[in-house]
Parts: structure tokens; C-alpha cells; sequence
């Protein structure tokens, strides 16, 4: 392995060189640009053996990635905020064809009004459309979330699309030392993509056809199987992943001093740092905090969930998001979890950092703190709560 000094976005375009992508579809958007510019370069030293494609928009990157997977080859995209919206058409035929594309989203505010910074209402307004969905923290998570996501995406139990989200700005253009591992080991954990769900004309088949009532609704069940087949898989490739690599991740989410923990916060992305440094200082100050970070979205952790947050006094979700007229679309998923559990724990969820602006150190402090009385429901950090959510 090597080291170098790279940011979220770099880091990322170097883990997909390691998956050996065969077709980039390729269309920039802020803040996610550098990724497919590193990997035009790649293709141009030829450190990389992929076709790039330079496409005219954000469908068509995504449908050019579809075509590419419906004939057998590994392809990978990217985009960002309102790019993400306008491939959403997209994003259910590349799932509902059980294309395992990879595709790496620069989380990024949507208008109006018009921001480039980063939250995470864009990933998250897509969780119904049939992909996997996972947040890193870290450029070190994202460069191993690159070669994780293909390994899972293209086990012939999943079969699912993956889309790993970056907080834009935060961890895209954020630098850190980051292990860069061999080509040789990418391999042993990668092989090569082989389906049978391909363009074959020796052995012709139906690819992207209309379903009646009668059996659409069987296909929609197979996807469902598949993206909970997604939990093992995950399981499975992160045990290869520590054995080669060695380093180890911690399946669907991270716990972090929950054990004894009185008061908990859930939250996903880089924001996790920040909560889990803020819960030690809280742990000093007497108050038994502890942090839940979920990595994986989809397919939904409910039982560890669950398990994280059953001793609890109270928990809060901080999330990046906010379904208008209801609450955190988070918070929506950990309360579910709870209920399918028969517990009853008190949870309010806290709004930060839509546009882009600063959570601090004294913000999650402040959740905390909040916990120990009696929160309203849902709370804009640094605007208020509104008990009516």
C-alpha cells in the first residue's frame, strides 16, 4: 500500500481505478467534478483501461451506464444535487433492470433557492428508487466504499445498483492522508464482473420490458429480496475486505460508546466526527453520551438500530434533511425501526446544516444537553423547534 494526500473526491476516483471500471459515464456538476476529471486523466496516462464517455447531461450519463451494464460491462458514474434529480428517471430503470452500476453522489443542497454546499437532501429524497445507499465519513472510507460497492452490487443475490454519497465540500474537498492499496490486492477482493443479465446474441433474451399487473408486482419483489439480501453481502465482503486489506468497517452502522449511554445521537456522514469527539468531552462532564452512525441507508439496519437505542433514556436524529410537514426523513426510518422492535424510547430529531451551513461543536453539545428534558419533536438548530412535527 501507499500514501498520499487527497481529498474525498480524488480518493474516490482512485478506489474506482482499482475496481477497473470497463465504461465511465462521464457529466460534471459541483461539487463532484473532480472525480470524473481524475478519471479522465487515468484514461488518458492509461493507468486505467476504461472507455470514457463524455455525455451531454446527467440522464444521459445514467442511461449511458444502464446500456453499458445491460451489455456486461462494469460501468461507473457520478453526479450531484440537482444532477441526481434529473437522472431520477433513470435511477429506477437501472434498479428495476438489476444493473449493478456504481455511482457516487456529492451530496449538495436542492433549489430553490440555488446553493452549491452541502446537505443531504438529495440522496435521500431517492430512497424509494431501488438502490443501495451508503454514506462515508471519511476519503479513506470513501477510495474502500468504491471497491466495497462493486463486490456487492454485482453478487448475483443482490444484483442491486449502489450509490455512495460524499457530503459535498466537507469530505469532497476536504485533504487527509489516505492508504492507497495495490492492484493486486483490489484484484483477490474484485474479480472480474460476469452475469448472466446481459445482451446475449448467442443465447437471446428480453431485457427492459413492460410487466403486466400480474407479474410486475413479482419483479418488485425479487428487487425487494435482493437489496435485503444486500445486509449478508454487506456482511460477507467487509470480513474479505479486513482480511486483505486490513481494515475493518462495521456492517450497516458504527456504534460508538452506546453501551452505558443515557443519551444517544444518530446521525450519518461527516458530521460523525464531530459527534462522537463532542460525546467524549460530554462523557467528562458527567453525561453518558454515545453516537450512532449509520452507514448504510439502504437497505435499513432495523434490528441493530433497534438493539443500539433499547437502553436509552433518549435519543435524537441529526440529519441534513427535512420532509416538508412532517420531520427528517431519518428520523421517519429510526422510528420505524423502533416500532417494528416494540420499543418505546423518547426521540426528538434536530435539522443542520441545509445549504450548507455550520453544525458545531456547541450545536451537538447542545442536542445533548437537550435530551436530558423534554425536546420538541422535530428542531431547526439555531431557528427553534416546532412541536406540531
Amino acid at each position: 500500500m501507499s500514501k498520499r494526500f487527497l481529498s474525498g473526491n480524488e480518493a474516490f476516483a482512485e478506489g474506482i481505478r482499482l475496481a477497473k471500471p470497463d465504461v465511465i459515464s462521464a457529466y460534471p456538476i459541483t461539487p463532484q467534478t473532480i472525480v470524473v476529471e481524475r478519471l479522465s486523466e487515468m484514461v488518458e496516462d492509461k493507468s486505467l483501461g476504461a472507455e470514457f464517455i463524455h455525455v451531454e447531461s446527467e440522464h444521459s450519463a445514467l442511461s449511458c451506464a444502464i446500456g453499458a451494464s445491460a451489455a456486461g460491462a462494469r460501468a461507473f458514474t457520478a453526479t450531484s444535487s440537482q444532477g441526481l434529480l434529473y437522472m431520477a428517471e433513470c435511477l429506477y430503470y437501472a434498479s428495476g433492470g438489476r444493473f449493478p452500476i456504481v455511482m457516487m453522489n456529492a451530496d449538495r443542497s436542492t433549489a430553490l433557492p440555488w446553493n452549491i454546499y452541502g446537505d443531504q437532501r438529495d440522496s435521500l429524497s431517492q430512497l424509494d428508487s431501488g438502490w443501495i445507499q451508503v454514506y462515508a465519513e471519511n476519503a479513506q472510507e470513501a477510495l474502500d466504499l468504491a471497491l466495497m460497492s462493486y463486490r456487492i452490487a454485482e453478487d448475483s443475490r443482490v444484483s442491486t445498483p449502489v450509490m455512495v454519497n460524499l457530503d459535498g465540500f466537507v469530505l469532497t474537498h476536504t485533504y487527509e492522508t489516505v492508504e492507497i492499496p495495490e492492484q493486486a490486492q483490489a484484484d483477490r477482493f474484485l474479480p472480474p464482473y460476469e452475469t448472466e443479465n446481459r445482451i446475449d446474441f448467442d443465447n437471446p433474451k428480453n431485457m427492459a420490458f413492460s410487466a403486466g399487473p400480474d407479474t410486475n408486482y413479482i419483479f418488485k419483489y425479487k428487487a425487494h429480496e435482493g437489496m435485503l439480501a444486500a445486509k449478508q453481502v454487506i456482511a460477507e465482503a467487509e470480513s474479505d475486505f479486513a482480511e486483505i486489506f486490513g481494515r475493518s468497517y462495521s456492517g450497516l452502522l458504527e456504534r460508538y460508546r452506546t453501551e452505558d449511554a443515557d443519551y444517544i445521537l444518530v446521525t450519518l456522514g461527516s458530521i460523525a466526527g464531530l459527534c462522537r469527539e463532542t460525546a467524549d468531552r460530554l462523557r467528562a462532564e458527567g453525561i453518558k453520551a454515545g453516537v450512532v452512525r449509520l452507514r448504510y441507508i439502504r437497505p435499513f439496519p432495523h434490528a441493530e438500530i433497534a438493539d443500539a437505542l433499547k437502553h436509552a433514556k433518549a435519543f435524537a436524529v441529526l440529519e441534513k434533511d427535512i420532509s416538508f410537514g412532517s420531520e427528517g426523513t431519518v428520523f421517519t426510518n429510526v422510528n420505524s425501526a423502533l416500532q417494528r422492535a416494540g420499543l418505546s424510547v423518547r426521540g426528538s430529531n434536530y435539522i443542520g446544516g441545509l445549504g450548507g451551513r455550520n453544525i458545531s461543536a456547541g450545536d451537538i453539545a447542545q442536542i445533548f444537553r437537550d435530551l436530558q428534558g423534554d425536546p420538541p419533536h422535530v428542531n431547526f438548530i439555531g431557528i427553534g423547534g416546532d412541536g406540531n412535527g
